[in-house]
């Protein structure tokens, strides 16, 4: 039987590899990955070569776990990558882990960067109590009735895609006010930005918004 790995990759900067990875992606039968072409590039940047990739994403998951799962059984040593960051942290994998664990297939994490975390250690917020909530939902009435539950005394971590981050911050402030938040922008990238600031001038900052972006706030 074989094992499955869960192999963190740079949410940026390619120098942010660790040796444990490199050494897992090089020695695996095979790596599931969201992006062939965008796995690819590290690949070739790690100078690792002849490994088998097979997409893995959220519109494949389904369909590839029950074959991921039979070739583990079958003593194929796997191992899960997403474009940027930790698998399985607002990204594909659930299923799979899930699935390796009951058919009693050795689950091995190779630990490296997190965006929410990496965020969350720059922030200035309170680090001993935080809840990471992803993507907020898409539709604006259940983004309202997320952020009037948002707990107290808890750094709240938010994931933003760039085109719905605008919405989200005005629906925040209508719902929070005017509260101070931490944007953390394009994280360990050439244009990595960290901004504190009322809701209000970040909107105003960010009014065309480019990038990755990571929100942060705690309610007193």
């Amino acid at each position: 039987m074989g094992t499955l790995y869960i192999v963190s990759t740079p949410i940026g900067n390619l120098e942010d590899i660790t040796i444990r990875a490199i050494k897992t992606l090089s020695s695996v039968d095979a790596i599931l990955c969201e992006d062939t072409r965008h796995t690819g590039i590290l690949l070739h940047h790690l100078t690792i070569k002849k490994i088998l990739l097979i997409r893995f994403d959220d519109h494949t998951e389904h369909q590839k776990t029950p074959e991921i799962i039979q070739m583990l059984d079958d003593g194929k040593n796997i191992a899960l990558v997403s474009d940027a960051g930790t698998p399985l942290i607002s990204d594909p994998g659930f299923l799979l882990v899930r699935e390796a664990i009951k058919r009693g297939i050795k689950v091995v994490s190779i630990p490296g960067p997190t965006a929410a975390i990496a965020a969350l250690s720059v922030s200035g917020l309170p680090t001993n109590r935080f809840m990471f909530m992803s993507y907020p939902p898409e539709k604006q009435s259940h983004r309202i009735k997320l952020f009037r539950s948002l707990p107290k005394d808890v750094t709240i971590i938010f994931y933003c895609a760039p085109h719905k981050l605008t919405q989200t911050l005005e629906d925040m402030k209508e719902v929070l006010g005017d509260i101070d938040i931490t944007i953390a922008r394009e994280l360990t990238k050439v244009h990595e930005e960290l901004s504190r600031s009322p809701i209000s001038h970040a909107l105003t900052k960010y009014r065309e918004p480019k990038g990755e972006f990571v929100v942060l706030l705690h309610l007193d």
